[in-house]
């Protein structure tokens, strides 16, 4: 009989593979054991802190022999901050683990035999990020602080050079730093509710070189700011538009709803896909944006539009990925729930002088209904949905409409795979799935999914 594996023990352990979220897997005794910050091919020494039924969790005490595909980290944070958990390996090695994750999804969970394409990596492993959002905390030493959250807590990690962004990010993050304690503006602090800057979010449209700052407050009004706003200008060139949000929510959702333009614009604007795209504070926009045009084109092609096609685009946000494809359709219906977003789609069409398209303020399967009673019947469906994926009632209404292919964008392969098992209950087959590394060094892994029906 095996032994039991054992709280606070230590064991030798030869980790196998990589979990989606990023630790690494092995075996104690025929128990799987979970390990963060270990790569496989690692021999490492092992301390158990956590005991379920069937698997366990543990700490790296000692690397015994290391895998090959190690490299040092060249981060001072790595092993605290929440944010990367791949910058012990190469890059190969990563895109590697992922793709694998995401087939694992398809044929483990989906148990969907199809048409694997190999993984899409980023151009850009450093320095991709457009977009930051920095918790803001009291120091020991009574200094404000700022940095990211450790994993799985609100515990602020200080951080002064992130990897992931360009330098702008912290010269503009220091500045604001700087003017609340000139001026001190205390910090929010989530037990008691008192405080004042909660986060600092910074904006970068790199096509056009604009920067927006954004100040999220518990209180409307601040002093100083056009002081800060000439001090950001100075710092950075592009700095166009400085907001103040207002949350004085007690909750952990970053952003308010209100926005004061405090400098310049409340919107600034980036290119994407050859299309203007206007980013407010409550804008979705990816984050990496050189490889949301890969992703985009990606879904275009797999769409495989002549120009005749009615193309439903579901969860469109504010009509990016719909909008890339609207000069290839007869007639584009974008369907998003936020009322925000569905105005920033319109705006964005109308920006680019795109009038084939419309766009629809309403959940994903109240839209799919309603499409059905107006006879709507598209040729192509586009979805995007969120980590939770599309649901039963949506995938059984897009499946009614009967649209001829469905192109499946996803941000977590479990959920796409579930989805898609289900649709291939509904008359679709699954004809190829393609990986995309939209955010290298961490765990997150995209998909599309090309689906058909039989």
């Amino acid at each position: 009989m095996e032994a039991a594996v054992q709280k606070n023990e230590c064991y030798t352990v030869e980790i196998k593979a990589m979990a989606s979220e990023g630790n690494g897997v092995g075996k104690i005794n025929g128990m799987t054991v979970f390990v963060p910050l270990t790569a496989p091919g690692d021999l490492a020494l092992v301390r158990i802190v956590k005991v379920h039924r069937t698997y366990c969790y543990g700490k790296l005490e000692e690397l015994l022999r290391p895998s090959a595909d190690r490299v040092p980290s060249d981060c001072s944070v790595f092993s605290r901050c929440g944010g990367c958990v791949y910058r012990h390996i190469r890059y190969s090695a990563e895109l590697a683990i992922k793709e694998l994750t995401v087939q694992d999804a398809f044929e483990r969970l989906g148990k969907i035999e199809t048409q694997h394409l190999p993984i899409i990596g980023s151009k850009r492993v450093d320095e991709y990020r457009n977009k930051a959002q920095y918790p803001v905390g009291t120091g020991q030493n009574g200094a404000l602080c700022t940095g990211f959250y450790a994993s799985r807590s609100h515990r602020i990690v200080p951080c002064e050079a992130c990897r992931l962004q360009a330098p702008e990010f912290e010269m503009l993050k220091q500045a604001v730093l700087a003017y609340a304690d000139e001026y001190s503006i205390p910090a929010y602090d989530e037990s008691t509710g008192k405080g004042v800057l909660r986060h600092i979010c910074i904006r970068h449209a790199e096509q056009t070189g604009e920067w927006m700052v954004v100040l999220v407050v518990t209180q409307g009004r601040l002093p100083g700011l056009d002081k800060l706003a000439e001090r950001l200008t100075e710092l950075v060139s592009g700095t166009a538009s400085l907001i103040v949000n207002q949350n004085r929510e007690r909750t952990n959702v970053i952003l308010g709803k209100e926005c004061r333009t405090a400098f310049g614009k409340p919107q600034i604007t980036d290119i994407l896909c050859g299309n203007q795209i206007a980013i407010s504070p409550l804008s979705f926009y990816q984050v990496n944006r050189d490889q949301a045009e890969v992703l985009y084109g990606l879904a275009k092609a797999f769409a495989q539009l002549t120009g005749k096609e009615t193309l439903i685009d579901l969860y469109c946000g504010t009509g990016t990925i719909g909008l890339s494809m609207a000069d290839r359709v007869k007639r584009l219906i974008g369907v998003e729930a936020v009322p925000q977003a569905v105005e920033d789609a319109k705006k964005n069409a109308v920006r680019n002088g795109i009038n084939n398209a419309e766009f629809l303020c309403a959940d994903a399967a109240e839209a799919t209904r309603s499409l059905r009673e107006r006879k709507i019947t598209p040729d192509v469906v586009v979805v995007d949905p969120p980590r939770k994926g599309c649901g039963d009632t949506v995938l059984c209404d897009i499946a009614a409409m009967a649209p001829e292919r469905i192109v499946m964008i996803s941000c977590n392969p479990a959920t796409a795979a579930r989805d898609c098992a289900r649709l291939r209950e509904l008359g679709y087959i699954v004809r190829k799935v393609q990986a995309v590394d939209m955010f290298p060094r961490t765990a997150h892994v995209e998909c599309v999914v090309l689906l058909s029906y039989k």
